[in-house]
């Protein structure tokens, strides 16, 4: 079931009604009703009875393989690191045999479809493994494995839960009881998180698509909007998921870890990745830089580690030789970082923005790209186009009647109209993601207000009546 749907909506209020009441009596019988509303909402997916059911079992019996580990280690001695090595590589095993078999055998065998949301499942039962292995999270009696592999609100798309933050909260007071604060800030989150989802990356999709469609047409003027489209489309919605998905489980008293942190205003490769997909920066560098050894071991080792932990990450999001590209250069671009050193930072803060930013916009490139070969010829189309202006069919579907109510805010300016609408589109991208607190930082604070409550209901309506043109979130192909 997608976030973006009426009956999404209708979900979430009978999922409240059943659960908030009961858990009020109860946290574990709540709990025990959440835990079954995450697998109606799950079994709710896309896909047939079939995929649904068969991604259904898979999560399942990887939380019994992680529930076996666990009761295991908590037994043994000398055998934890044993039994987590062995609990590991069959969730590893298990999530290459469903998204990498056609990649690794060069397409001699067809898997044909994956559980949804595998890769997050998956990463997350290493991250608890891995930390009940080293004692860095005991469990305690309160614990609800299912919930933390199933929890509805993450788990198709994010973020990555960590144990120490997700279970405690599963013995705290607010858990299935939200007070009137956190209930105002779980709506404020949700319509943000709608709002950048159908105003913004959607619109920005429809520009991204036609220009795709049409590579070798492009202008370089036309090429560089798909090329800035993309990047906003990918923040957008990706952290309007979050949004949401933060807003949803702020209503049942839990919260969500930070995912996005103004990634845009970063200066820096490496501030970058502080700020993007937070939770999967924290899981690679715990999970799998520090135990290469991290920093400890030399330059040499250190260069190494990096560049594996991007390559993973690169991997881990598709089964592609562009994101190994798109990893790759992440990876040599903090390696020449490091080696750069404090002489970068002498350089004016403006000047490493742009630098940062231009980087980051040529290696979304590959992440877009349906191969190497297309990425290349639309970065050429950047430097090699010719400067003729933006082509009206890289617009077509943008703020149209069918596609949004924005064409009421459009008179009839004659050749000036596709340049208000890229103006329009384009300023009010780059002022969202240049704005220095996020959403769900903004949650701790929020405090309504009636021209506040107004705007962002009237505007989440808007958002609501055009969801039948709304496309699924990017991260759940993912």
């Amino acid at each position: 079931m997608s976030f973006q749907s009426l009956a999404f909506f209708g979900f979430l209020a009978v999922a409240l009604a059943v659960c908030l009441p009961v858990g009020r009596r109860s946290s574990g019988a709540g709990a025990a009703l959440l835990t079954a509303a995450s697998a109606v909402f799950y079994l709710l997916g896309p896909g047939g009875p079939a995929v649904v059911l068969g991604g259904l079992a898979c999560l399942l019996l990887g939380i019994c393989v992680t529930s076996w580990a666990i009761r295991r280690m908590a037994r043994s001695g000398g055998s934890r690191r044993r039994t987590m090595v062995l609990a590991c590589v069959y969730h590893i095993a298990v999530l290459v045999g469903f998204k990498y078999t056609e990649f690794l055998t060069g397409g001699a065998v067809e898997v044909g479809w994956a559980p949804l949301g595998l890769s997050f499942f998956t990463f997350q039962q290493l991250w608890l493994l891995k930390e009940v292995c080293t004692g860095e999270y005991v469990p305690g009696p309160g614990d609800r494995l299912l919930l933390y592999g199933l929890f509805f609100p993450t788990v198709t798309s994010g973020p990555i839960l960590r144990p120490d933050t997700f279970f405690p909260q599963l013995r705290g007071e607010t858990f299935l009881h939200p007070d009137w604060s956190d209930a105002a800030a779980g709506v404020y989150a949700i319509c943000c998180g709608t709002i950048k989802k159908v105003l913004l990356a959607d619109s920005f999709g429809t520009v991204v698509n036609n220009g795709w469609t049409r590579l070798g047409e492009l202008s370089a003027p036309a090429a560089w909007l798909v090329i800035l489209g993309y990047t906003l489309q990918l923040y957008f919605d990706f952290s309007g998921y979050c949004d949401i998905a933060a807003g949803v489980a702020r209503l049942f008293g839990i919260r969500l870890p930070v995912n996005f942190d103004s990634p845009y205003r970063s200066a820096s490769v490496t501030e970058f990745w502080k700020r993007w997909h937070i939770t999967l920066t924290t899981f690679l560098r715990e999970c799998l830089y520090f135990p290469l050894g991290g920093s400890r071991r030399g330059t040499a080792r250190t260069y190494c580690n990096i560049l594996i932990i991007f390559l993973v990450s690169g991997f881990w999001h598709g089964a592609g030789w562009t994101f190994l590209v798109w990893g790759a250069l992440h990876g040599l671009a903090q390696v020449i970082e490091r080696a750069w050193g404090t002489r970068r930072d002498h350089l004016p803060l403006l000047l490493r923005w742009g630098l940062t930013f231009l980087f980051v916009n040529i290696a979304w490139v590959f992440f877009r790209a349906p191969d190497c070969a297309g990425a290349l010829e639309l970065l050429s189309r950047a430097v090699t186009g010719g400067l003729a202006k933006p082509e009206a069919w890289l617009l077509e579907g943008l703020f149209t009647e069918e596609a949004s109510a924005v064409q009421m805010l459009l008179p009839a300016l004659g050749p000036w109209r596709n340049i208000l609408r890229v103006v329009l589109l384009y300023g009010a991208g780059m002022l969202a993601v240049l704005w220095p607190r996020n959403v769900i930082r903004r949650m701790e604070d929020f405090r309504p207000t009636v021209w506040r409550g107004a705007g962002l209901v009237i505007l989440t309506l808007w958002c609501v009546l055009s969801f039948t043109g709304v496309t699924t979130f990017i991260y759940s192909n993912f």
